[in-house]
Formats: C-alpha cells, structure tokens, sequence
C-alpha cells in the first residue's frame, strides 16, 4: 500500500463511474479498514472529503469505495432497509467492496420509533400501541416481530448474492447484562439470519470483566457468533475494554468510537458530543500489532470507525491503514 502524505487524499476530484478503486484504498493484506457510515451528515457538510462533484448518494458511494474496501450501514437500525437498497449498493461498488450491516434497532431489543416502522406494520397493531412514540419488541406482538426479523433478512439478500455482506452487527443496549435469557437471545441469532455472519457488540461492562471474558468468549465461539472488539471511553458503567480476541476463524471485527468518556453515557447526547473524537496516529498505533494478531487468526479483519464526526472517521481510518501498511 503506498502511503500518502497525510490530508492528501481530502476532497480530490471522483473518478470517472466506471473506475473501481482509488490510487489508496484502505486495505492491508487481509485488513480492511473504513467507516462505520459514509453519509454522516457532519462528514457531507464539512466538505473535507467529498468533492462537491459528489453531490448524490450514489456519487459519494462511489467516491468513498475507491478510498475504502468496507463501511458500514447505521441507517438500518434506525428503520427496516429496502432491498432496492441493498441492489443498489452492490451494484455501485467494486467487486471485491464489503458492507457491514447495523441490525434494526427492534432486532437488538432497543426501542424503535414508530414514525420509522413500515406503515402496513404499525397499521397492524393494536389501537393502543398506534399511539405509542416509541415502543420496546417486548411490547409488540409476536407476529409482528417475526415479520420484522423476515423483512430485514429478505432485504439483505441481494448483498448477500453478490458476496458483499460482510457482517451483521448486533449492538447490544447498555442494560442487556449476562443472564440466561440474554444467552438464548444471542443463540437464537443464526437461526433468524442463516446465512450471514453475525457480530455481537457489548454495551455492558460485565460481559468482558477479567474473570468473565474468558466464559464470554467461549460462548460466543460456540454460538458461532463474532466478537466485536472495541476500543470506547473507559471508566463507565457501560466501558468495554479494548480485549483483542477473536471467536471465529472467517472473520474478527474491531471498531473504534472515540474517548470522550465524558458524554459516552450522557443521555440525549448529540453526535458531536459523543463520537466527535479524532485519534491522535500515536492513540491508534498500539493497535496495529493487535489487529495483525486477528489477522493471523483470521481469514479477514473488518476495522471500523465510528468516531463519525465531521471528517474525523476517514481522516483516522486512513492514518490506521498507513501505520498498519508502513511496519509501524
């Protein structure tokens, strides 16, 4: 991988459609390094990375897979994804581009918005429950969420056809603690979404303490589940350590979201106030021999930024991928 000076890759012009890849993707062996979103707001507005010429989805999609070979899709948990999204994805990216797909938040036992749930579902609750704001799965009926669980692996399908669906990632809340229903929720995983790779994020500190990981992980490698590693603000009740390990042999995930420890638990806490964290080259280098350990373990690692503010997340992406091409 040739290492550009840095900032050097900010808001060039895009390529012409039919070209693939950019002089640099963010690819190292078998690490693939990107972002955990290429539309963040903050990211299209600052104009530090796309060009003004990349003025469309499709423009910036095109324009972020020739920097990077992986993103991943935050929007999924917030509402159902659409097939013709997903064609559309595949169909706007090179072969060899990966996605990385959120699960809806219903999927996860977060709260959904009902404003967001597809409108033939919400028209099938009970009167009482219509009204609600926001409502938990445990409050809707059983048919609903079994029809929720259908429509997102149907929707998946057509990354899944064109061998671009990397993982999907369960992030857990903050309050789902180890207890035996929270295992049988994880072993329920791959059968509501045969085949694809699941990946299971722990907001709760408990699941990785010294004496649990190791019950933890092993769990997980008989669920057949991936571990997400984490590198996140320390010192909360919901701070996981940044434990380098992997449960399965196809694929390890790492994902960093910044160390703003400050708002990492603060409710209503805005994007900026959480995830507007830019590593400093010298806070991500003790990564690299962590992240080469998974990859020798592993046949492919997946490496995200979520520090989704403003420019921050491909500035570091790209400084992770030089220092893990350079021998640092």
């Amino acid at each position: 991988m040739t290492v550009q000076p840095r900032g050097a890759w900010l808001a060039t012009p895009p390529p012409a459609p039919e070209l693939a890849h950019g002089p640099v993707p963010a690819r190292v062996g078998n690490v693939l390094v990107g972002t955990a979103s290429w539309t963040e707001k903050s990211l299209v507005a600052s104009g530090a990375f796309y060009p003004a010429a990349a003025n469309t989805p499709e423009r910036r999609l095109r324009y972020y897979a020739r920097h990077f070979p992986l993103v991943e899709v935050d929007s999924t948990y917030y509402a159902l994804p659409a097939p013709r999204n997903a064609a559309a994805w595949a169909q706007r990216t090179p072969a060899d581009f990966v996605f990385g797909v959120k699960a809806y938040a219903a999927l996860t036992e977060h709260p959904i918005d009902l404003a967001r749930l597809d409108r033939d579902l919400v028209g099938s609750l009970p009167a009482t429950l219509r009204r609600a704001r926001r409502l938990y799965p445990r409050d809707l009926p059983e048919a609903v969420v079994a029809e929720i669980w259908r429509r997102f692996h149907a929707a998946l399908a057509p990354l899944r056809d064109a061998g671009k669906l990397g993982y999907v990632l369960f992030q857990l809340p903050a309050w789902t603690a180890p207890s035996r229903t929270s295992h049988a929720y994880l072993e329920s995983l791959s059968e509501r979404l045969p085949g694809a790779r699941l990946a299971v994020e722990f907001r709760q500190a408990r699941w990785m303490t010294p004496e649990r990981a190791p019950r933890t992980l092993a769990f997980l490698r008989r669920a057949g589940l991936v571990y997400v590693c984490v590198d996140e603000p320390q010192g909360t009740p919901a701070s996981v350590p940044p434990v380098a390990e992997a449960t399965s042999d196809d694929l390890a995930v790492v994902r960093f979201h910044g160390r703003r420890a400050d708002t990492w638990t603060k409710r209503g806490a805005t994007t900026h106030e959480r995830f507007g964290y830019l590593y400093d080259p010298a806070e991500l280098r003790p990564w690299v021999p962590r992240i080469r350990a998974l990859a020798r373990r592993t046949r492919e690692v997946h490496v995200l930024m979520n520090n989704c503010y403003r420019e921050s997340a491909v500035r570091n992406a790209k400084d992770l991928a030089e220092l893990l091409a350079s021998g640092a």
